[in-house]
């Protein structure tokens, strides 16, 4: 669990007073994602996809999405208790900046954040394509789903990117190759940038022409189905909890990166310091993985029809398993 070693350092006694109320406060935090947090994204999640693709004829263009991110909120659900049971600041081995298995884990939640910020993003603009031209193919269910293939082939490539950095940043005593690549923070600014600056700006943009195109309606708009109240706060919602609890792990990245490029080395109270901020974030990064699905559940209003139709075809499933045992019995009789 957390260590009250990224506090203590050239810090006072404020420091030593402090820390111990820290230790505690973030240790409840983590046990209770774990026991909560960890149980509700992977069963919402997996609630979602089973939902949607149980009847994919009836998916809308914002179903897609969510269970795209729901396919991302999975992996980040089975990865925070790795993360939460031994954070990099109590120098657990998993995590261990030298591991082959920590840069595996770093990759799988790089690739899941890129997914989820880069849908959350799309799903604006193409929220705002069906509301701008209702009737017509551009934001449709089919291209969605092809434009999700996209997400998913262009963030393993940017995690690819990074990749080399961090392997190259461990190896480079070995491969001369990898000379001029020995620096993570060369990775980070790649993550900042692509992961979400680029997915921010598109989803200011489409936020600002939503909303002058709802200032806009004309009569031939009262039947468009992006009218539905329940879909524009679902979006709302959806990137205010995206980008609120990301945030924090980005700027991390952010200082990191900066700090790197004035050349100056930090100290060991600083590193612990920065290091600890870097858990902190990443941990609040996992809590969107359980908040998402649970935004979609309460706000979607056709998720109660779509469940109801998934339990009725899962309870006819059963009474034919015990109709077909039931004809053998009766003729071995």
């Amino acid at each position: 669990m957390w260590s009250c070693g990224p506090l203590n350092g050239t810090g006072g006694g404020e420091d030593q007073l402090l820390c111990p109320h820290v230790q505690r406060a973030l240790s409840a935090l983590s046990l209770l994602h774990l026991v909560v947090g960890v149980p509700v994204g992977l069963g919402y999640n997996a609630l979602l996809l089973a939902v949607n693709l149980q009847d994919q004829g009836s998916m809308t263009m914002p179903d897609v999405y969510f269970a795209n991110m729901a396919v991302a909120g999975l992996v980040l659900s089975a990865l925070a208790p790795v993360h939460l049971l031994g954070p990099g600041a109590s120098g657990w081995a998993l995590w261990d900046l030298g591991s082959a298995v920590h840069i595996t884990l770093l990759v799988l939640f790089n690739v899941s954040s890129l997914v989820t910020l880069y849908s959350t993003a799309l799903l604006s603009l193409d929220c705002y394509i069906e509301r701008a031209l209702p009737r017509t193919y551009m934001s449709s269910v089919y291209n969605s789903r092809h434009v999700c293939g996209f997400v998913w082939g262009g963030a393993l490539l940017t995690s690819f990117s990074s990749l080399l950095f961090y392997i190259c940043g461990h190896v480079a005593a070995r491969l001369a190759e990898c000379a001029r690549m020995q620096d993570t923070e060369a990775a980070d600014a790649i993550l900042v940038l692509t992961g979400y600056l680029v997915p921010g700006l598109a989803v200011l943009y489409a936020l600002v022409l939503l909303s002058r195109v709802r200032k806009a309606d004309t009569p031939l708009d009262q039947d468009a189905g992006w009218l539905d109240p329940s879909v524009h706060r679902l979006l709302v919602a959806t990137v205010c909890v995206q980008f609120g609890l990301w945030t924090p792990h980005y700027l991390t990245l952010l200082g990191h990166t900066i700090l790197a490029a004035r050349g100056k080395p930090l100290d060991g109270h600083h590193l612990r310091m920065l290091r600890f901020a870097k858990d902190l974030s990443r941990s609040l990064a996992f809590a969107s993985s359980s908040v998402v699905p649970l935004l979609y559940r309460y706000i979607n209003r056709n998720f109660p029809g779509k469940l109801r139709r998934l339990l009725k075809k899962v309870h006819r499933g059963q009474q034919g398993c015990a109709l077909d045992q039931a004809g053998p019995q009766q003729a071995m009789a």
